[in-house]
């Protein structure tokens, strides 16, 4: 029985880079011999173990072969005759079928059949054999790791094999799933334009997310769009989220935002009337397509409906600053509030030319909630009760308060409370 390190850990080794995850592939062993060494078997589809000690995962040699349609069409083999080098031949890219001895990834101690340190050195990211063509997941992690890995380009060949498959309907067969488990990691990477611009180029974009797909080549009006296109625009307002280290509900939020604006009537463009309430819709059917997790669906909903509003939110008076935090359900969700603002920040900030610019809009609703927040409701509350007033009439009483308070707050109001 040999163990040897696999995948992602040998490859950041190589490249100087942190560490956080270790694969092992044991080869020579069966489930049987793992066992009576004390490992605990966990794997489903094939055999995996835990280590006794540190719970890692130890995998048994196997091999694949394609069975059917998408990513679970796989007979799975494994053996005590299964080498390593046709373990690492299952593998995607080559930079991910490097490995080395347990203790180590040094240039000298490292097994590489496919080239993968020649391509880590190169910064290219080349599948490993034909075989990638059976699990169309991998276009989407090929897309994943440029986003990642911001100066490697895709092989020609690479992009010529993702695009056969996609013209072959491989795409079609994605699970949902997956396809939000390799977005949302995407989405978090150093530079996620790169996924979008890689799907893009090889046609899995229209397959995987035809309402982002369909943005490219929607024009905008030049005086608030000096990028003019609105796939470009969303591009830079991914990367500026990034550049913000914005968490991943703030991500999803800037590249759903504008989702709308693929639909607007030619006659009207570049003109993007009401298309805030259009991107809400087209971001219903995406997210119960993908099965989004609700929070990320929420946040991304607010983003849509309202960033027109709180980019303008410069120009409200009191009431109608405490109607816009009210549509947020800022004072229920005073966190979730200032993630919507970052996302509209990064809209703001994702332009030609407006990169460094500032957000004032962020730091004047925050002192409007704040300044919500000071009221004592349960005070008015039971002042409404004693005037009479039951249900409804203690909320306005309530929401008029607000808007005083809104109304005072030193600075944030120049004149008038309508």
């Amino acid at each position: 029985m040999q163990i040897y390190m696999v995948g992602g850990a040998v490859r950041d080794r190589l490249l100087g880079r942190p560490v956080n995850d270790h694969d092992w592939v044991v080869v020579g062993a069966t489930p049987e011999q793992m066992v009576a060494q004390g490992y605990l078997p966990v794997g489903r589809d094939f055999p995996v173990f835990l280590h006794p000690q540190t719970r890692e995962e130890y995998a048994l040699a196997r091999t694949e072969r394609k069975s059917g349609r998408g990513y679970r069409g796989f007979v799975v083999q494994t053996s005590p005759d299964v080498t390593l080098e046709e373990d690492l031949s299952r593998r995607d890219l080559t930079i991910n079928a490097i490995a080395s001895s347990a203790d180590g990834a040094s240039a000298e101690a490292i097994f590489d059949p496919y080239g993968g340190a020649r391509d880590l050195q190169d910064k290219v990211l080349r599948h490993v054999t034909d075989a990638f063509h059976d699990d169309p997941v991998r276009i989407l992690r090929v897309a994943r790791f440029a986003a990642r890995f911001t100066d490697f380009s895709v092989a020609p060949e690479t992009m010529e094999l993702m695009r056969s498959m996609v013209a072959h309907g491989e795409a079609d067969h994605l699970v949902a799933e997956r396809v939000w488990q390799e977005l949302a990691r995407g989405l978090m990477e150093e530079q996620p334009s790169r996924m979008f611009e890689v799907l893009r180029q090889c046609g899995a974009l229209k397959v995987v997310l035809p309402e982002v797909d369909r943005l490219w080549g929607v024009p905008q009006r030049a005086d608030y769009h000096p990028e003019i296109d609105t796939g470009v625009h969303l591009m830079m307002v991914l990367d500026m989220a990034a550049r913000l280290q914005a968490p991943l509900g703030v991500r999803f939020a800037c590249l759903t935002h504008d989702l709308g604006k693929g639909t607007t009537p030619q006659d009207v463009l570049p003109r993007h009337i009401g298309h805030e309430q259009r991107s809400s819709k087209l971001l219903k059917g995406l997210c119960e397509r993908l099965r989004v997790p609700t929070d990320c669906r929420e946040l991304a909903d607010v983003v849509a409906r309202e960033h027109g509003n709180i980019h303008r939110s410069g120009d409200l008076k009191a009431a109608a600053l405490v109607r816009l935090l009210e549509r947020c359900d800022a004072i229920r969700k005073p966190a979730r509030f200032d993630e919507i603002l970052l996302a509209c920040e990064c809209d703001a900030r994702g332009r030609l030319h407006f990169e460094a610019s500032a957000y004032p809009q962020r730091a004047r609703l925050n002192a409007a909630l704040a300044a919500v927040q000071s009221v004592a409701t349960s005070v008015i509350a039971a002042r409404a009760a004693a005037a009479g007033a039951t249900g409804q009439k203690v909320g306005e009483w309530i929401h008029a308060a607000r808007v005083e308070a809104v109304a005072a707050w030193p600075g944030l109001v120049d004149a008038g409370s309508a």
